[in-house]
């Protein structure tokens, strides 16, 4: 299989949808000899937070010395960017050569009557033969939707069972109380396994908490309360100030460069899963703990794009995750001058992300965000225009950004938010950009 038909073969099983359940992906991964029964993993799994946690340990596992596979979804810039081993994304040759053979046992389901697996199934098992195949130490597994039926849960060997904060997302599929989509997201703590949770809503705790007595699994809670000595990034200033500082517990003044005030709640939950791994065979030294939290990344998460004018990419897509950037909006650029790049899938709660943020932008730009889930810039600036008298539809990415640079001046603040499906594209134009003013 060559990068032509694997392209092909992608696009033409991404019409498959999703479909929630074990048993296709059960069946798949038989026939591939299966592979996550030889792996070890940290399970992540929440509405919010999954993929900074998953950076942070993941990246002090690898400065450990742990060879450590990443898996997560959706990416930004390359589809195979998911699956990394020590942060170095899946080779073309490797994704067509391990697609080919996942390829080859779905097309053995499908001649037996079987229905074929949906891509995220494909993509999980790929992941579970490439990490077995590299000798992967541990791998730290984020959860793609849910967590009860969601593909990843086939796994059996979880160290550390990981929950970031919930809230409401995807309800047609997990449910639309917090008891409901909790239960569906507990639904990868297993029995030997110790579970890491973030701060929750109280109806989500007792879920969390009897799933825990259920299955016997000791109990963590992150306590980012308990933080302290914190000292923010300063964005607005040089490189050096925008490091995050903070203390927990034993680990006094910790360094992280992950950007937005929640990233110190993040991180929390990354340190409580690391002295976790530390009982189970995988202890680190402090200077290597320092040296993987300082040193993780996150693009896409408040990521800090360009200066003058300050420019900030974050994928804020639901409500939950439209307040929090909010409230580090609110916290950094009091008084700031700040212009919003919104694209959101239409099947987003974009009425709730709009009320989250409205009121903090001084214009609003829409863009279009494309797919069979896209919604029009024009659609968007309808909905904006219900919450804010300066909204503008832009025609392209690049006249978005061009726009908002002339309103913002060199002193203002531009927040590109909402999907992730168009903000990969938007930060390499923000990139190509800073190397042609070089």
């Amino acid at each position: 299989m060559n990068s032509r038909e694997a392209e092909e073969y992608i696009n033409r099983i991404q019409g498959f949808g999703s479909v929630m359940g074990l048993d296709s992906v059960r069946e798949l991964c038989k026939r591939l000899g299966n592979p996550q029964e030889r792996l070890s993993f940290v399970h992540i799994a929440g509405t919010n937070g999954k993929g900074s946690v998953l950076a942070l340990v993941s990246t002090v596992l690898k400065a450990a010395g742990f060879r450590t596979g990443r898996f997560f979804s959706p990416t930004i810039f390359e589809y195979r960017e998911g699956i990394q081993v020590n942060e170095h994304i899946m080779s073309r040759a490797d994704f067509c050569s391990y697609l080919e053979r996942v390829k080859t046992a779905a097309d053995g389901m499908t001649a037996e009557g079987l229905p074929h697996p949906t891509i995220f199934e494909i993509d999980t098992a790929m992941a579970f033969c490439y990490f077995l195949d590299k000798k992967c130490d541990i791998v730290v597994l984020e959860s793609g939707m849910g967590g009860a039926l969601d593909a990843t849960n086939i796994i059996a060997n979880t160290l550390a069972a990981v929950l970031t904060p919930i809230s409401a997302d995807h309800e047609a599929y997990l449910g639309k109380s917090y008891q409901e989509i909790a239960a569906n997201k507990a639904g990868i703590i297993k029995k030997g396994c110790t579970v890491v949770s973030a701060p929750q809503h109280d109806a989500a705790s007792r879920v969390i908490k009897d799933k825990c007595r259920l299955t016997g699994c000791p109990l963590v809670w992150a306590r980012p309360e308990q933080a302290r000595g914190i000292k923010y990034g300063n964005y607005l200033s040089s490189d050096k100030n925008s490091l995050q500082r903070f203390t927990y517990g034993s680990c006094k003044d910790l360094a992280i460069s992950l950007a937005g005030k929640y990233q110190i709640d993040n991180a929390v939950v990354a340190l409580e899963v690391l002295a976790v791994l530390a009982q189970k065979g995988f202890p680190v030294k402090e200077q290597k703990l320092r040296k993987g939290m300082m040193e993780a990344a996150w693009p896409g998460r408040f990521q800090i794009l360009a200066k003058k004018p300050l420019f900030i990419a974050d994928g804020a897509h639901n409500e939950a995750a439209a307040a929090v950037l909010a409230e580090s909006l609110r916290f950094y650029f009091t008084k700031k001058k700040i212009i919003y790049i919104i694209g959101i899938l239409r099947d987003k709660d974009y009425r709730k992300i709009l009320e989250r943020t409205y009121a903090y932008a001084e214009q609003i730009i829409t863009v279009t965000t494309l797919g069979p889930r896209g919604m029009g810039a024009y659609e968007l600036a309808r909905e904006a225009r219900g919450f804010h008298d300066s909204v503008t539809c832009a025609d392209s990415l690049e006249e978005a950004i061009e726009l908002a640079g002339l309103l913002a001046g060199k002193d203002g603040v531009i927040v590109a938010f909402g999907s992730l499906s168009y903000l990969g594209k938007l930060i390499k134009i923000i990139e190509n950009n800073r190397k042609q003013q070089k």
